[in-house]
Order: structure tokens, then C-alpha cells, then sequence
């Protein structure tokens, strides 16, 4: 039996069979993780997100920024952008039932057998695990809800931009939002800056990349993000891994 992480996918559904077919990933035996961003810019976002929901307990998924934006979409909130190359989804005869599915996915994923984390972007320097889990839950809980397009409505913006255990209501749900989705850059304090999406080598000098900030999640855990695909994989500290 053997586990298999993939980063972003969005929506390179020939290239997520290729990738498949060359591991034989087999899921009656196999367990597929996915970083999030499964929908968007390719042209096989329904297929992806057909596949992906076939696997059943064979699969285990984050949502990134773009499932979110594409949930806001189809809730009438956000614009469909023709970049994103979704409207076949939006318009497909089961989109309900697929975006029912991606509505009840975490943006967390905690393993403790194998002490692994999975998130789509991060996790901020300022939490532990307890505060990442409970911050999950309450943004899962949110999505799944009746109300969630209050949600949806609400989760843009780049503001608060600091943690704090007094945080409450939409703007506690905005912050953790964008850590487990968005963020790339903090200030040393952890404090977020959500502008920069250069490479480090060309970021301004008071930003860091949020794993090159030590926080209180014990190395004996492997973190697995997405979102950064210009980092290549590299510059991250041992434990953590950018697919």
C-alpha cells in the first residue's frame, strides 16, 4: 500500500491520468493526497473534479484558493473568469452534486500516524496544531453550512492580517482562510502580507516565506503545501515539503 502526494492540479486532467497510470496507483490498495487547486486554467477541471470524487477513501483532498473562488462562482458571488475555464463545470448536469462534495472537503488534513500535515498554502508560524485544527473546523464548518455563502461573500480581503485568539466571526474566518489558502509572505512577527507572490530571492527584504519563520509545530511533523509553484520544491526546511 502506498501513499502518493501531488501538488496543484488545475485542471490538467490528461496529465493527472498520465501521472497516475506511471505509479499504477492502484485505489484499492493506494491512498492519492491532493494539495488543493484540483479546478481552473486547464481545460479538464470537471473531469478532474470527477475523477477525484470517484476515488471515495482512496483520496484525501485540501481545498486551495481556486476551489473557493469556484464555490463563490456558482453560489453567484464572484465572477466566472474565461482565464479560469470552468464554465463547463458550472453548466455540467451534476455540478450540484460536485460542489455539494467540494463544499464538505477540509482545508486541513492531519495524519498522526504518519505525523503528517497537509494543507493547499500553509500553516502561520504564530499557530500550533491544536490552533490550526480548531481554525480548520470552524472554516470547514462554515463551507458546509446552510449559510455558507455569507462565507463566500465574506472571505475576500486581505484584512486581519494578524492572529489573535480574540479574533471572532467572519474576520477570524477571513484570517484563517487566507493562511490555509492564500498566504505565501510574513513579516517576523508571522504577521501576513498577502501581496508578494515573487520567489524569495526576490522579495522584499522584511518578508519571509511563512515556513522560514520557526513556529510552534514540532518538526517531528511533515508539512505538505501547493499554492507555490515557483518555489520548485526548493528552499523549504527538511520537514517541509512544497509539491
Amino acid at each position: 500500500m502506498s501513499t502518493y502526494l501531488i501538488g496543484d492540479i488545475h485542471g490538467c486532467f490528461d496529465e493527472l491520468k498520465i501521472l497516475l497510470a506511471q505509479v499504477e496507483f492502484n485505489p484499492v490498495l493506494d491512498t492519492l493526497w491532493l494539495t488543493g487547486d484540483l479546478v481552473a486554467r486547464g481545460l479538464g477541471s470537471l473531469e478532474v473534479l470527477r475523477l477525484v470524487h470517484s476515488l471515495g477513501d482512496s483520496v484525501r483532498i485540501v481545498l486551495g484558493n481556486h476551489e473557493l473562488n469556484l464555490l463563490a462562482v456558482y453560489a453567484g458571488i464572484s465572477c466566472n473568469k474565461p482565464n479560469d475555464r470552468i464554465t463547463p463545470l458550472l453548466e455540467a448536469p451534476d455540478a450540484d452534486k460536485l460542489i455539494n462534495w467540494l463544499r464538505r472537503q477540509p482545508v486541513l488534513q492531519v495524519d498522526e500516524e504518519k505525523k503528517l500535515l497537509m494543507v493547499h498554502a500553509g500553516i502561520t508560524p504564530q499557530w500550533d496544531i491544536a490552533t490550526a485544527r480548531q481554525c480548520a473546523r470552524e472554516v470547514e464548518a462554515a463551507l458546509s453550512s446552510d449559510s455558507y455563502p455569507l462565507f463566500l461573500d465574506a472571505m475576500y480581503g486581505d484584512l486581519p492580517n494578524n492572529w489573535s485568539s480574540e479574533l471572532r466571526g467572519l474576520a477570524r474566518l477571513r484570517f484563517s482562510t487566507n493562511v490555509f489558502t492564500r498566504m505565501r509572505y510574513c513579516f517576523s512577527n508571522g504577521q501576513l502580507e498577502m501581496n508578494c507572490k515573487d520567489i524569495p530571492e526576490k522579495a522584499p527584504p522584511l518578508l519571509q516565506p511563512w515556513f522560514a519563520i520557526p513556529g510552534p509545530v514540532p518538526k517531528c511533523y511533515s508539512i505538505v503545501f501547493g499554492h507555490w509553484a515557483s518555489l520548485r520544491g526548493q528552499g523549504t526546511p527538511a520537514h517541509i515539503y512544497g509539491l
